[in-house]
């Protein structure tokens, strides 16, 4: 395992420096965007659907990470002379992702890092897997001592994540109690003659299997009769042209 370590300073420096300069600079999303502007772009709609940046893929972002993480975790005792070079990575990720998610991708969706506790049990698998292999390593090395006082260290690591896990993961899997309060607390003030009672006992029974008709509060069926009044979502710039016509010759200086 150590002679490997010449080849992963390579990848690292290969597919991870390089890979972090790509994500600055998005030549693929450049070269893709001036191929629509140029033979697709028709309307001022069509423009902001070239020119939109996209989301922060997490499928393949985030396990890249993880594997470097993993490498720097493994090699730290085997090889340390590649710690600089995921150091040097993590760096740059942290600056570059930093801005890109502020500056450049839209967000979709917030999770409120509901997904946190899954990179804290990989992060967990990882440390055990670098435990065992510098266990294994010492063991083809014939050093007995330090492989005895090794093995308690996955076992400590694991009573670490169970620790965590009921400490912390309530907070990430349970939406917050005060949260339910500031909607409850809208939701009275909004619509006080509101109850949902009747309609939510068998608002997930198919109809067939309902009684008779439900009787719903006004309120839900104003809002179930109302027609659907389609919109079009036009842009900032399209809006800036629209408000300077509507002003009309006599109000433009």
């Amino acid at each position: 395992m150590p002679m490997k370590g010449t080849f992963f300073i390579t990848y690292i420096m290969v597919d991870g420096w390089s890979g972090i300069a790509l994500e600055i600079i998005r030549l693929p999303a450049l070269v893709l965007y001036h191929l629509k502007n140029t033979f697709l772009v028709k309307t001022e709609q069509d423009r902001e659907e070239a020119m939109d940046p996209g989301s922060l893929n997490f499928a393949t972002n985030e396990p890249r990470i993880q594997l470097y993480l993993l490498l720097g975790l493994v090699y730290s005792v085997v090889t340390p002379i590649l710690l600089p070079f995921i150091l040097i990575f993590f760096a740059f990720a942290y600056v570059v992702f930093r801005h890109q998610i502020i500056n450049v991708y839209n967000q979709k969706y917030e999770s409120g890092a509901a997904f946190w506790p899954y990179v804290h049990m990989r992060v967990i698998i990882g440390l055990i897997i670098s435990q065992l292999l510098v266990i294994g390593l010492f063991r083809t090395l014939e050093v007995r001592h330090s492989t005895y006082i090794l093995i308690a260290q996955p076992v400590l690591t694991f009573w670490f994540h169970r620790v965590c896990k009921g400490r912390f993961e309530p907070a990430f899997v349970t939406f917050p109690l005060q949260d339910a309060m500031v909607k409850d607390t809208v939701e009275k003030a909004t619509e006080p003659n509101l109850n949902l009672m009747a309609y939510l006992k068998d608002a997930y029974v198919h109809p067939d299997f309902k009684g008779g008709e439900l009787n719903k509060p006004e309120a839900i069926d104003e809002e179930e009769s109302s027609p659907l009044v389609r919109t079009k979502r036009t842009s900032q710039m399209g809006s800036k042209h629209e408000s300077e016509s509507s002003e009309g010759p006599f109000l433009r200086s």
